[in-house]
């Protein structure tokens, strides 16, 4: 019996975090129930700083009372739990430590390279170091950042293992900085700190065209290393004008998109000194993972028909490359980087790149020239999107000099599936890897063209995401983005942070099924954790959108579509503002044109506006806010009137299509009247009839499509689910995809154009593989709902998820008289499992089989 999975604010022994009075959480093992708790927590100098004493509860966390802890504080907490026979358990420990005070400026100065930008020229990675003397230390810590990316070293050692530090935000708006232990970096007497400074996403490229300067002109880093030695004086070794610079080193480019350009001959001499300068930034600390490297993988070598040689690491990633190699002083390497062969079996970046007269991105290589003797290779400003490479030199090499190394946010996977079907094992692996692809510090839609925080796949990957991973410190983080972006007016953006989008695409912010992120994430975190605080945290924000999108029912607009609908019909009706609409249903369904962008699109939007109204009204309910909670529904009532005339009165709008989009979206929320949804279900089933049950869906509903089928007849999900054509998502591992693809014909079919391969947004899915095949869900508090939906061909299905509470396990089987369900509830929670006949269980912790 123990107390396991300690963690602060959903962190494992956070360093440098801004919340003084944080929650502590932690799961339980090996008892069937807490019956109490004591948690005692120290300052790193032994003061008592809490001790809750025996507790009598079943809660597994603990919300700071007592006095705020001081900045810059170590703080060692234990808990032991009592078990339902009030046997008490070892003390289990953790620790967080509290970062520099929040909105205060650092003694430190921004420091920058000693030249004069010219905003059309690139520049080599600048070179700082500062030399100190110490005395003997008893604790260190770096806390630095940059406008740019950095990479610090002391004494010859990199800093921590973070990457892509200090991440991406808006830098105009929000900068994060990091906190580093560097006790043992640092010896007695004297010591070298030194920090590279490369463009990163502040002054390189950003967006679709590779566009620089988004965020600034001038890179430079602030950092202070805070000392304090065995006698108790303590030091500072600041950022200032007396650090010596040069950008005369290895690294003659580095741009996290187009790559980087080494010459291994070259090192740094630091004739110069850096120069102060400012930014109007006060740095906070992020409270949430960090990037880091991860899985590596090594090659095979294919020769292609032309004679060019690619190494192939078998699995598109996210990531960078490292390499030990022998040469000759001044030979080259040249490695470019992409995520698929053509159909004649040459390497090609073709699905990847933009191109003009002008321009090619982005570039994704790197340029190496050789030292003499053993050259020692690591990629550190850039990431790619890759499974190939293709190596342009005249150096023999083996392919165990190579490694590619997967680069993603620190993120711990939470969910595991596996079933009787091979393809959607695969499917679900192919997700998991384009969620880690696509989490460099922000959730984007491909790691190769665009990188973009855009939040329309954000909000509908949510819920998956946090399924697969421990998603809640990650997906708050593009929260606040979101509401730093927030206009006065209440609008959201449909991308975040703000930056390397055309001009054009400004008005697009508040688009619904995108903006609509700023409610849906924080309702889904709310659920899946039972976590009020992010709704109070940002209920002011989501007000504000709320009262937008209500504001821009029954307006005039000059882009409005024309409607057969009389004036009351049309009073609650969302026709105003540019919307995407659903996006990306396959061609044949649905073929877009540059117009959809310019028009509104009021069947969407308003569907989306009923179901924002909804879930505010369920937000404000949560909260006690009772007569808020009124008003939302009224007005939701008031919506679903309008757009069920709407569906009914508009040629253009009719439930009777074969779009399959146009019927799922009002049966999933729920927005039709009994004889409408009784037409629409019947209509879903004969679209997908006359589509050869293919997926037709577009980005929004594609993954709502299989709760409204089990809804109404759980084999017609299983027969789509189990479809293996194209469109499909079983097509995709079919024709061997092992991440998911952006356009439902990825690199299928030889017109394929501009079009990633790794873009997680049709992995949503795999919420349903949780939720309804398996029947995990998160009912409150300890507690789970388990309702399994076995069906098709599949012979079984397992799914493992580690949730807030604990590890809990559900599957089933198919036997010679029917099924066998098997369900394992972790310690000190409980679960109604009610299966498929509407028997109900009330099930304690441990596993239980059950048949029927």
């Amino acid at each position: 019996m123990k107390a396991v999975r300690l963690k602060t604010e959903y962190l494992n022994n956070p360093v440098g975090i801004s919340i003084t009075a944080p929650r502590l959480f932690w799961n339980v093992e090996g008892c069937i129930r807490q019956s109490a708790y004591q948690l005692t927590a120290r300052d790193e100098y032994g003061n008592l700083l809490v001790d809750t004493g025996k507790v009598y509860s079943s809660s597994m966390n603990y919300r700071w009372k007592e006095k705020a802890v001081d900045w810059c504080t170590r703080v060692n907490w234990r808990v032991r739990i009592f078990d339902e026979n009030d046997n008490a358990s070892e003390y289990a420990e953790a620790y967080f430590e509290t970062g520099l005070p929040e909105n205060e400026e650092w003694p430190a100065k921004w420091i920058t390279g000693n030249y004069r930008v010219n905003k059309k020229k690139r520049y080599p990675v600048d070179c700082f170091r500062k030399h100190f003397y110490c005395a003997e230390i008893k604790k260190a810590r770096l806390y630095i950042t940059a406008c740019g990316l950095y990479e610090a070293a002391i004494n010859g050692q990199k800093v921590g293992t973070a990457v892509m530090t200090p991440g991406i935000t808006d830098y105009r708006k929000k900068m994060h900085y990091q906190t580093y232990d560097v006790t043992s970096y640092l010896k007695a007497g004297q010591n070298l700190i030194e920090v590279l400074l490369a463009d990163g996403w502040y002054r390189g490229s950003v967006g679709s065209w590779g566009l620089r300067n988004q965020y600034g002109q001038e890179t430079k880093v602030l950092a202070q290393l805070v000392m304090e030695y065995n006698n108790g004086v303590k030091e500072t070794v600041i950022t200032d004008g007396s650090w010596q610079w040069s950008n005369d080193g290895s690294i003659c480019f580095a741009d996290n998109k187009d790559g980087e350009i080494v010459d291994a001959n070259r090192f740094p001499s630091y004739s110069g000194f850096a120069r102060e300068t400012r930014h109007n930034v006060i740095p906070a600390a992020a409270n949430n993972v960090l990037v880091k490297e991860h899985e590596h993988f090594k090659p095979r070598l294919i020769i292609t028909p032309k004679g060019k040689k690619v190494l192939d690491f078998a699995q598109n990633m996210a990531g960078y490359i490292s390499f030990k190699i022998k040469a000759k002083a001044g030979q080259t390497l040249y490695l470019r980087f992409g995520e698929m062969l053509d159909f004649a079996g040459e390497f090609t970046q073709r699905n990847i790149q933009l191109k003009t007269k002008r321009k090619t991105t982005p570039l994704q290589e790197i340029k190496y020239v050789c030292q003499e003797g053993l050259n020692e290779y690591k990629t550190r400003f850039a990431i790619f999107g890759f499974q190939y490479v293709l190596v342009e030199t005249e150096i023999d090499f083996d392919t165990s000099d190579f490694t590619a190394i997967a680069v993603y946010s620190d993120m711990e996977q939470t969910g595991w599936f596996d079933s009787s079907n091979r393809l959607l094992n695969q499917f679900f692996e192919a997700t998991i890897w384009s969620t880690k692809g696509n989490s460099n510090d922000l959730p984007t839609d491909c790691p190769t063209r665009e990188r973009h925080g855009w939040t329309g796949d954000a909000q509908i990957f949510c819920n998956t995401a946090s399924y697969l991973f421990d998603y809640r410190t990650f997906a708050e983080k593009f929260i606040r983005d979101m509401y730093c972006w927030q206009r006065k007016d209440g609008c959201l953006p449909h991308i975040v942070p703000d930056g390397g989008a055309d001009f054009y695409m400004y008005t697009m912010n508040g688009s619904s099924g995108w903006a609509d992120a700023g409610i849906i994430m924080p309702y889904i975190l709310y659920k899946k954790y039972n976590d009020r605080d992010i709704l109070k945290r940002y209920l002011a924000g989501m007000r504000k959108y709320a009262d937008f999108i209500c504001n821009r029912c029954g307006r005039f607009s000059l882009l409005a579509m024309r409607l057969e609908l009389d004036k009351a019909d049309k009073k609650y009706l969302n026709n105003a503002g540019q919307h995407y609409g659903e996006w990306a249903e396959p061609e044949d369904v649905h073929k877009m044109h540059w117009r959809d962008f310019l028009i509104t699109h009021p069947e969407t939007a308003t569907a989306y506006t009923i179901y924002i109204m909804d879930l505010m009204n369920e937000i404000e309910m949560a909260l006690g806010n009772e007569k808020e909670a009124k008003t939302y529904k009224s007005f939701s009532e008031k919506c679903r009137k309008s757009y069920q005339a709407l569906r009914e009165k508009c040629p253009r709008y009719t439930l009777d299509t074969d779009r399959q989009a146009r019927i799922v979206r009002p049966l999933y929320f729920d927005l039709l009247n009994e004889k409408q949804k009784e037409y629409a279900e019947k209509r879903l089933i004969l679209a997908l009839d006359n589509y050869g049950w293919r997926l037709g869906t577009g980005f929004l509903s594609t993954p709502l499509i299989l709760y409204v089928l089990e809804r109404i007849d759980k084999e017609y999900a299983y027969r789509l689910l189990e479809n293996e054509e194209l469109p499909g998502w079983l097509a995709m591992p079919k024709h061997g995809a092992t991440t998911i693809w952006e356009a439902w014909e990825g690199n299928a079919n030889s017109n394929a154009g501009l079009c990633s391969l790794n873009h997680y947004s049709k992995g949503a899915l795999c919420s349903w593989l949780f939720e309804v095949m398996c029947g995990i869900n998160v009912s409150y508090e300890n507690h789970f709902v388990i309702r399994p939906v076995p069906g098709g061909s599949f012979k079984y299905a397992n799914a493992q998820y580690q949730s807030i509470y604990g590890l809990i396990k559900s599957g089933w089987q198919k036997t010679a008289g029917g099924y066998e369900y098997i369900i394992d509830i972790p310690a000190n929670c409980t679960a109604e499992v009610i299966l498929p006949s509407g028997k109900t269980y009330n099930q304690q912790p441990g596993l239980k089989i059950y048949n029927e």
